[in-house]
């Protein structure tokens, strides 16, 4: 059973707007595109996992996707955890394609595609790490005493595994991701006998959902830029060109020819997720470039959301999932 389902992350989001709001000549596109590109690389492997996982009885395992947790002493991030009566399973997704070389003398992972070899962190050092932060969390929370498993999954089908040298193994901890299922399996073998109750596993759950922290940062200050340097306007919910207009009480994009009367909530999202989540009625102006301070005042009216202060001093927060 999935218990927490999913979601696009913010940090995607957040990339996404940043891409579409900054000039295409502005020399930090580059790294923006990159950085964007990666992030949801990963992101399309990790709900690659969603159907193998779906073949998993529901009655007896436990899904929550994308937890951030803290330990009292350092955040920690987990893909994915399932959790049983008889064990907590840890999913560390990679989407990397090409020959995955987990070297087990220096630690660290070595693609190869063709002639060129790119080195990444060690994924099973992430997993052992996430074990020994999970029993830790369990203990401050004083929750109950249940063995941690973990695992690094391979999200293309096509990548090809090997380890060095020839006789360190770490195959019990790598798997593809299309032999999932066998492998919760083989560890159900494995963690056999009952740890927790019915009672005690819902109150695990609680608290994990309870205990999550989203990571939420500045993706300006990640990149040293200003709002001043961010294309200002209402974009296209179609084909994003931006500035599109406003005639008649819609929004007209010139581009393809789109009419939309709520195009300004996706760029009010936008504002959300560049800059932060209250304006004014001034910076509405500003941002979506609308000389009439009445029509601004209506759009404000119209989200329905909470604000504080009067007349030109007040601020609206925008009514936005962050």
């Amino acid at each position: 059973m999935i218990i927490r389902k999913r979601e696009i992350p913010l940090i995607v989001q957040k990339l996404e707007a940043l891409q579409r709001r900054t000039p295409p000549d502005h020399t930090k596109i580059p790294i923006i595109k990159e950085n964007l590109s990666k992030s949801l690389a990963g992101f399309k492997g990790e709900t690659s996992i969603d159907f193998p996982l779906s073949f998993l009885p529901e009655e007896n395992y436990f899904i929550l996707h994308d937890l951030r947790l803290h330990d009292q002493q350092h955040y920690f991030q987990i893909d994915t955890l399932v959790l049983t009566h008889t064990f907590l399973l840890i999913l560390e997704v990679k989407n990397i394609t090409g020959t995955l070389v987990f070297d087990q003398v220096f630690h660290q992972l070595i693609r190869k595609v063709d002639e060129k070899e790119e080195v990444f962190p060690d994924p099973l050092i992430q997993i052992f790490r996430q074990e020994s932060q999970l029993k830790k969390w369990l203990e401050n929370h004083r929750l109950p005493d249940i063995p941690i498993a973990s695992l690094v999954v391979v999200s293309n089908p096509y990548s090809f595994i090997r380890t060095t040298p020839e006789n360190i193994n770490p195959q019990q901890k790598i798997v593809h991701r299309d032999f999932l299922p066998q492998k919760i399996k083989q560890l159900e073998n494995l963690y056999h006998e009952s740890k927790i109750s019915e009672k005690e596993l819902k109150k695990i759950i609680r608290q994990l959902e309870k205990q999550h922290t989203p990571l939420d940062q500045s993706i300006l200050n990640r990149y040293q830029m200003t709002k001043d340097e961010l294309i200002k306007g209402v974009h296209c919910t179609n084909c994003y060109y931006l500035p599109i207009f406003r005639i008649y009480g819609t929004w007209y994009c010139p581009a393809c020819s789109l009419k939309d009367r709520n195009a300004h909530l996706s760029s009010l999202k936008d504002y959300c997720l560049l800059i932060g989540s209250t304006i004014t009625n001034s910076e509405l102006r500003d941002f979506l470039q609308i000389s009439s301070p009445s029509l601004t005042n209506r759009l404000l009216k119209s989200l329905n959301g909470t604000y504080e202060g009067m007349n030109k001093a007040r601020v609206y927060r925008l009514p936005f999932k962050d």
